[in-house]
């Protein structure tokens, strides 16, 4: 797919989850929750990262979405890594290979291995997955961007709402 086809592809999309105004990636979280009907839970990785792994991870089982962001790092990459994950679930996007016990153990050692049905743990943007998850999180955070440029909240207040650090209005 050319980079215009797969913007195009990203931008319908982006355009079909209806994204909340004002933005937050709270707010994006319990829309998708909502719209998928079942419970999303951001957690922070039980165990650091080893380098050239996987920041985040997105596990699916069959009553709810588990999305896994590195922990020791700024919440600016911690909200990036939480979208990109959310990319891949709007993106429907299988992991071949990745379903495997052996697979997941090592991040995840208390899961039973059997409540998961889709695991996700990407590592660096080299496939066709991983170009289009990362250009739905990137647009998802343009809009923020556009968001929090065009609302009438002070820029310093809106800046912490769309990156979690001070409570928004419901």
């Amino acid at each position: 797919m050319t980079a215009r086809r797969l913007k195009k592809h990203c931008r319908a999309i982006v355009r079909g989850v209806g994204l909340p105004q004002p933005f937050s990636v709270a707010r994006l979280c319990r829309k998708l929750s909502a719209q998928r009907g079942r419970p999303l839970y951001l957690l922070p990785f039980p165990v650091l990262p080893t380098a050239g792994g996987p920041c985040g991870l997105w596990i699916a089982t069959a009553e709810s979405d588990y999305v896994f962001y590195e922990e020791n790092t700024t919440k600016l990459h911690q909200e990036h890594i939480i979208v990109h994950e959310i990319a891949h679930m709007l993106c429907e996007h299988e992991s071949p290979g990745l379903t495997e016990p052996s697979s997941f153990s090592a991040i995840l050692p208390d899961l039973d291995p059997a409540l998961v049905q889709r695991l996700l743990a990407r590592t660096s943007y080299t496939n066709r997955q991983e170009e289009e998850a990362e250009m739905v999180a990137s647009l998802i955070l343009d809009h923020a961007t556009r968001d929090a440029a065009a609302s009438d909240t002070p820029d310093l207040t809106r800046l912490e709402q769309v990156l979690g650090t001070r409570p928004s209005d419901p």
